[in-house]
């Protein structure tokens, strides 16, 4: 009888485990899958295991390929498996293509003379990892959206200026994979909610576009809050945004723009570093007016830049979102009038959701 042995975590087992015990399977007659312990498991990983290992271990046996389990409690780094290993002395130890302990695998089976055989990782349907299952689990099924009020460009790693800030609400109406109620390439921070529903890093996938953290960090952290301008962002205090409820609107120009694109053009970084500045106060005081001048201080630099005057509405004051040019602008109201040309937003905050409903 040519026995096969294979060892891993299995945390949740998903359609490549099944593929790879076949493969190994194939390769003998009697196929022995060692799991690591939990303890195992959390010395190497730094993390306890998603299933008991009761649990993994009859998953596993309930498989028509698998002929034994066994758990592997050493804590020999790549090697958690050996006394198992060494005490069912199999033919064939079989790993994945990826596997990064080629080198103490081998010399573990020379000692028995064991055959090591690496697998590719081959399905017929999308690859997954138990770490993008884990991801897929636990990412929001819903995020806000964001405007930002005053500051912007300056969550740019390299247009970033020492003692300014960066000032920005997240919003509702929410999204989700399945509801996008807003327009795409819009400059309402979409491609960092995008990120947090795919479970992906959104600060490092906008960092590498070239272009500022701000999205992704406020639609994680909601609320009306201020920035530290710099190359990282570094929380300087948030608030309760409820004294923007009833005064806020989107206005979509019926043009889309892509940030990343207008990242370099010139404009007037003094200009938005004074906004900053009068932004983070309207935040320490909750102040709707002194916010309403920041905002009208933002959009200055933006007419500078060359932007197209937006629509009046009769509000109190009005900027572009994002990088401008086109997508959204936000409207602040002392009191919104009906208007099929906006869409009313509202400030979100989670741990005052209910308070602001």
């Amino acid at each position: 009888m040519k026995k096969v042995f294979v060892s891993g975590c299995y945390d949740i087992l998903h359609g490549g485990h099944v593929e790879f015990f076949n493969q190994a399977k194939a390769l003998g007659d009697y196929l022995i899958v060692c799991i690591a312990s939990e303890e195992v498991q959390f010395i190497h990983k730094r993390r306890r295991p998603f299933l008991p290992i009761e649990h993994k271990i009859n998953l596993v046996k309930a498989l028509k390929m698998v002929d034994e389990v066994v758990v592997g409690d050493d804590m020999e780094m790549g090697l958690n498996f050996k006394t198992a290993f060494l005490k069912a002395s199999p033919q064939v130890l079989a790993v994945t293509d990826d596997d990064k302990f080629e080198g103490v695998k081998k010399a573990l089976c020379a000692q028995i003379g064991a055959e090591y055989v690496k697998l590719p990782k081959v399905l017929g349907y999308k690859q997954i990892s138990s770490t993008e299952l884990f991801q897929r689990m636990t990412a929001p099924a819903e995020v806000p959206m964001r405007v930002d009020f005053a500051g912007g460009w300056l969550d740019v790693p390299r247009f970033s200026r020492p003692g300014s800030y960066v000032v920005n609400c997240a919003i509702s109406p929410l999204v989700s994979l399945y509801h996008w109620p807003y327009e795409t390439c819009s400059g309402l921070g979409g491609s960092g909610a995008h990120a947090h529903l795919m479970a992906k890093d959104a600060i490092k996938s906008e960092l590498a576009n070239n272009v500022g953290w701000q999205d992704p960090v406020i639609i994680h952290e909601t609320g009306l809050c201020v920035w530290h301008s710099g190359k990282k962002p570094v929380l300087e205090f948030k608030v309760n945004p409820s004294f923007l409820r009833e005064k806020m609107a989107i206005y979509w120009t019926g043009k889309q723009h892509v940030t990343m694109e207008l990242a370099n053009t010139p404009r007037d970084y003094d200009l938005l570093v004074k906004g900053s500045l009068v932004g983070r106060e309207a935040a320490i005081e909750k102040n709707f007016n002194k916010l309403c001048e920041a905002v009208s201080i933002t959009h200055e630099v933006q007419l500078k830049e060359g932007m197209q005057p937006l629509p009046n509405f009769g509000e109190k004051a009005k900027k572009y979102c994002g990088g401008g040019h086109g997508g959204y602008a936000v409207y602040l109201f002392d009191e919104i009038q009906y208007n099929n040309q906006l869409l009313e937003i509202q400030p979100y905050m989670k741990s005052f959701a209910d308070s602001l409903d």
